[in-house]
């Protein structure tokens, strides 16, 4: 990344123009141009298009990009995403087995790290559960993202953590999907169809209304910036909307649970 980075910044200089004005005539924002020139955040492939153009490069920086190391592609801690996830204007968030990230509590986070395989040390599980927590405040935001999540109704049954646990996050969830902005669905038991038996994915919009998504599999993350790829996963969210719970529903599956304790 720090390579592609470096080209950029060689070619915006090269045509005399700063930060803000490349972030201006390609439709994004000059710290998302500033991360990519720093190495911290990946090209992704529409906007190197646009600035290849722009700048008159010969399709250097699309060659980049297609060509980058999968290691590259994939950096550490899922960085990419993180920053992605801090500027979007929408989310919209599917999960089988465990609670999206942003709506964890600090004891589920915690638990979520601790069943880890292999094992990671205690100071690693604070480094991430501290991180994870930081990330919540994007709920709470003065203009929070306009968010979605549907989630298996198999994440409310199962008691990762223990009771105590269990009890916190039935309690913080009820109260996340009164939150503004956040529409809860569940997944309900006893599907006859599912639209996405695949896995877990999440949808964003970023503030220059570019539609990526995120997927996570055992051994890796990928963004995913292909319209073809995009459309098919936003037909598969659309579809889970229509077949899970609504949102009042939803609510009244909470608190039934909650009413169980």
């Amino acid at each position: 990344m720090k390579l592609v980075g470096a080209l950029v910044a060689r070619f915006r200089i090269a045509a005399e123009l700063t930060q803000r004005q490349l972030a201006e005539q390609t439709c994004t924002q000059p710290e998302t141009i500033a991360s990519i020139e720093q190495g911290r955040r990946a090209l992704l492939l529409p906007l190197a298009r646009r600035m290849d153009i722009l700048l008159d490069t010969k399709k250097a920086l699309e060659t980049a990009v297609e060509n980058m190391p999968e290691v590259d592609l994939i950096p550490a801690w899922a960085e990419e995403y993180l920053d992605l996830e801090r500027e979007a204007l929408s989310l919209s968030w599917f999960e089988n087995q465990v609670l999206p990230g942003l709506p964890q509590t600090e004891s589920y986070a915690r638990a979520v790290f601790r069943s880890k395989v292999p094992v990671i040390s205690e100071e690693d599980i604070n480094t991430q559960v501290s991180s994870r927590l930081e990330r919540k405040a994007i709920l709470t935001r003065r203009v929070p993202p306009t968010t979605s999540f549907v989630i298996s109704e198999a994440i409310l049954r199962d008691r990762l953590g223990g009771d105590e646990v269990y009890a916190e996050m039935l309690r913080h969830l009820r109260a996340c999907s009164d939150l503004p902005g956040i529409a809860l669905q569940v997944m309900p038991f006893g599907q006859q169809a599912h639209a996405a038996l695949d896995g877990p994915f999440i949808l964003l919009e970023t503030p220059d209304y570019q539609r990526l998504a995120y997927t996570e599999t055992q051994r890796g993350s990928r963004i995913v910036s292909d319209p073809d790829e995009i459309s098919i996963l936003s037909q598969k969210y659309a579809m889970l909307r229509t077949q899970a719970l609504n949102t009042e529903d939803t609510k009244g599956l909470l608190d039934r649970l909650l009413g169980e304790l």
